[in-house]
């Protein structure tokens, strides 16, 4: 029975569960599907963009032709990752001799969302004071990335850490690029 289960217990040492700070925070779901090719699953929270990038935003699809951008506020939304990567052993090259170290290389998809309230006048040109209308929006994101990074599993202990950067494509609403990084701990089951 060891022996036809063994191959099974290495693989699921393997999978992993645990969070990543950076850009965007997540929890993690992470499981090998060979040896050195991996899947993950994020879920958690994005930041926001640049003020000048909501800015354009609202420029580019006013709620009036006659709306006049005064400001705005934008909060971390949502955001979804499902990525692959390969892996490489590289503790030898390190001299290594507790636990191992892969370095790992990646693309995936994101999909990210932040709400964003604006603030507007309408008829500024009017000599009568304007007051100053409100309008909430969900910024919706999506698009690839790619990442590279290294992780850290340690002998005794079902736990690894990670460190990774990487940049997001933003292909809907418009093209923009976003540059990505986070570190983090898995534990392994």
């Amino acid at each position: 029975m060891l022996l036809v289960f063994a191959p099974f217990l290495t693989i699921a040492q393997e999978r992993g569960v645990g969070i990543r700070l950076g850009e965007p925070l997540s929890l993690t779901y992470k499981d090998f599907i060979e040896d050195y090719l991996s899947y993950e699953v994020m879920i958690g929270f994005a930041g926001v963009n640049s003020s000048d990038y909501y800015r354009k935003d609202f420029e580019s699809n006013p709620p009036a032709s006659n709306a006049f951008y005064q400001n705005h506020s934008a909060k971390k939304g949502v955001s979804i990752n499902a990525r692959v990567a390969l892996h490489e052993d590289i503790t030898e090259v390190f001299e290594i001799t507790e636990g191992y170290l892969m370095a790992y290389g990646g693309a995936g998809i994101q999909i990210r969302t932040t709400n964003v309230n604006y603030s507007y006048f309408q008829n500024i040109t009017s000599s009568a004071t304007q007051p100053l209308l409100q309008e909430d929006r969900t910024n919706f994101d999506f698009g690839p990335e790619a990442f590279a990074g290294a992780e850290y599993y340690f002998n005794e202990t079902p736990i690894s850490v990670f460190a990774e950067v990487g940049m997001f494509i933003e292909l809907i609403d418009r093209v923009n690029i976003k540059g990505q990084g986070g570190v983090g701990v898995r534990y392994l089951f």
